[in-house]
């Protein structure tokens, strides 16, 4: 008997039963002791489709209520008729969007560092906003890690997420050197009234060397940094008001003491927009910024709390004429600071004196008509577009005589004398349907359907619509725009000339230099002598379909003959087959010593690539594949295949993956995963670390 869920007789013998959930079970004896409660003797729990399940609790007792869970007693896990694990007593939940505690399906794994890793987690769903997860593992060669994760949905205006992991590691090596360690990462967000949001992002990592032994994803082990931000802001048409703490925080090495720390607290900031000045063709802008810092490093430590006020004004005159874009603008830069630098010959030493820098900024940006060209015949059915826009801009900054002596903690700490001018160019070509014919963008009743998360108090101008369209007979619209035109190629090509080669003095010759107009031009440092001549960059995008996009960013200096730096990403979709890559090259002056006083490398080349077929989630098979490889030393540092089956209730999924970061770090990983629909997963492979 199938579907028999109204079923009113108390006792049913030899009962097919399903439900939406999916779920089904069978049993021998059924009492219904409720409209939605069942016991089931001798009966059998799936989600999988009938006659046939891939999987079952075989149970000698089940109690089970439609819209909650049932708790099956001394069960024996099958697949496929073959018995697995036996489990003195487990739950399958039966609600529609199911949330019970209780704990997890333990997982199992194997790695050639860890040795064999067993653990387990206990969920609790404290109520529909929020819910807790506790966990731990056990390495057999490493120790315990612990592992936790706390969420909660306030309101639809806000959310918390605090994940933490850490690892009491015995040490690995002779004699045993420990690697263990702790990471919190906390993110949340609430909206509050009057424009008022409020934003924590916190990083804390306790050593390098533990995110390099037990992070799981490449791209977050190799990363050297911890930022942390918590602001509360407000925003209001033209102006912007923020108070923030910010920490960052930068590893130089797998040695603990040779990282760099970077304090803002407190940070209070007001901006705002170009404004008019009362009725004249004047703009005004303003940045203030009063803020409480400090900075550490190896050899170096400023005063816990150091002052700095900046205040920069700006007043500009946009002129048009005849499709000319004519902007000068003058600023006033005046900063103050309560402790400043002494240069010596290594970093410097930070004193108790006040400084002042002030400066005069001044620019003209001319912009000229853009150049354009239609290709009427096109290509493939598409009209082609071609537009190129040019803009030159003068720039002179002068009254910064004290650089040396300007204690850096951000951007604001490397303006510099300079007198530049700056060229580019941006290419752009456009592609649209030839076809004038308009398109079908709906009917008026899919037009005006609410939203039916805002009620009729947020939106009564959709309600007031809804109530002229409701008697009227529903019809097709036409897109009032015609085909949408898209942009397939976009080029930019800029550079510098700079008047002044040494930047009223602040640069300092064999050393690497960063100045504000370096930093704005490109994040590769060049400047390391005088010169006029910036590097050329370059930046390509090239879109050409929907799931097809590439981006090649390069810059070359002329002065050296070579390429500073060159970034290219590709990625690629065609129908279930997903290809990915990256190609990073960056060659810039090392001059950050470590605490052996060892330089940076100057020289780094790498690359990665992603080759992946159909979903997690795709009935049948799936696969992917990655690897890391650093071309400077020839090594692989990274692979990982992953391959998955999935049938209608069921699916497992096998991983191989291997770390290669030098001393640190040299593992091969077995990860495999047994997923259950509605009951959950068998395993270590988690879904966040998936490659696809």
């Amino acid at each position: 008997m199938v579907g028999t869920i109204g079923l009113q007789k108390p006792v049913l013998h030899h009962l097919i039963l399903t439900s939406t959930s999916p779920f089904a079970f069978t049993g021998k004896l059924v009492e219904k002791t409720g409209p939605d409660h069942y016991i089931v003797h001798d009966g059998t729990v799936t989600s999988c489709e009938l006659p046939h399940p891939k999987w079952q609790f075989n149970a000698h007792h089940v109690v089970m209520e439609l819209g909650h869970n049932a708790v099956i007693y001394r069960s024996t896990f099958r697949v496929k008729g073959v018995p697995v694990l036996f489990l003195p007593i487990a739950t399958h939940p039966l609600q529609r969007q199911p949330r019970q505690s209780g704990f997890l399906i333990p997982n199992l794994g194997r790695s050639s560092t860890k040795g064999t890793i067993l653990g387990d987690s206990f969920y609790w769903a404290i109520n529909r906003s929020t819910d807790v997860l506790l966990g731990a593992e056990y390495y057999s060669q490493r120790g315990w890690a612990q592992h936790a994760l706390f969420r909660a949905r306030p309101s639809d205006r806000s959310f918390v997420d605090l994940r933490f992991f850490g690892v009491a590691d015995r040490g690995i090596g002779t004699p045993k050197v420990s690697q263990g360690g702790q990471e919190v990462h906390l993110n949340a967000q609430a909206r509050f009234g009057d424009g008022f949001r409020g934003v924590a992002n916190i990083d804390y990592l306790s050593s390098f060397i533990f995110r390099l032994a037990f992070n799981e994803v490449f791209t977050q082990t190799v990363s050297s940094e911890a930022i942390s931000n918590l602001f509360l802001t407000k925003t209001s048409p033209g102006v912007f008001y923020n108070a923030a703490v910010r920490r960052y925080e930068n590893f130089e090495s797998t040695n603990n003491a040779d990282r760099i720390v970077i304090f803002h607290a407190p940070t209070f900031e007001y901006a705002s927009l170009d404004h008019r000045v009362s009725q004249s063709p004047l703009f005004l802008s303003m940045d203030v910024a009063a803020e409480g810092l400090s900075r550490s490093e190896p050899s170096f430590r400023t005063a816990p709390l150091v002052g700095r006020f900046d205040f920069v004004p700006t007043m500009s005159l946009p002129l048009l004429f005849r499709g000319w874009s004519l902007r000068p603008e003058l600023g006033v830069r005046d900063t103050f600071y309560t402790q400043r630098l002494l240069p010596t010959s290594g970093v410097g030493v930070a004193s108790n004196d006040l400084t002042n820098r002030r400066a005069l900024e001044a620019s003209v940006e001319v912009r000229p008509p853009s150049l354009e060209r239609v290709f009427n015949r096109g290509l493939l059915g598409h009209k082609l577009k071609h537009v190129f826009e040019p803009q030159a801009v003068y720039r002179r900054v002068v009254g910064v005589n004290n650089f040396p002596n300007i204690l850096r903690f951000d951007e604001r700490d490397i303006l510099s004398n300079t007198d530049e001018v700056e060229y580019r160019v941006v290419n752009r070509l456009y592609s649209k349907k030839s076809s004038s014919s308009s398109s079908n963008c709906g009917t008026v009743s899919e037009i005006f359907t609410p939203d039916p998360l805002r009620s009729a108090e947020d939106s009564p101008e959709l309600d007031s619509a809804l109530g002229q369209q409701k008697d009227e007979a529903v019809k097709a619209v036409p897109c009032p725009s015609g085909p949408e035109a898209r942009e397939l190629v976009s080029w930019e090509l800029g550079q510098k000339y700079f008047l002044d080669t040494t930047f009223g003095g602040a640069l300092v010759d064999g050393r690497r230099n960063v100045f504000t107009t370096t930093a704005d031009l490109t994040g590769i440092a060049f400047l390391t002598s005088p010169r006029h001549l910036s590097p050329l960059i370059s930046r390509l995008r090239i879109a050409p379909r929907a799931h097809v996009d590439a981006e090649w960013d390069l810059d070359y200096d002329f002065k050296s003959s070579r390429i500073s730096s060159s970034t290219a990403l590709v990625n690629y979709q065609l129908g279930r087959i997903t290809f990915g890559g990256a190609d990073v090259y960056l060659r810039v002056p090392g001059e950050n010593l470590v605490s052996n006083n060892i330089s940076s490398p100057l020289h780094f080349h790498q690359f990665r690539i992603l080759l992946a077929y159909g979903t997690p989630n795709k009935r049948g098979l799936s696969g992917a594949g990655a690897v890391g490889f650093d071309a400077d030393v020839g090594f692989l540092q990274y692979s990982a295949v992953q391959t998955s089956y999935n049938w209608d209730c069921c699916g497992v999924s096998m991983e191989y993956r291997r770390f290669a970061l030098g001393a640190v770090r040299n593992e091969n990983q077995y990860r495999f995963s047994f997923n259950l629909s509605n009951v959950g997963s068998f395993g270590n492979m988690k879904r966040q670390e998936r490659l696809y």
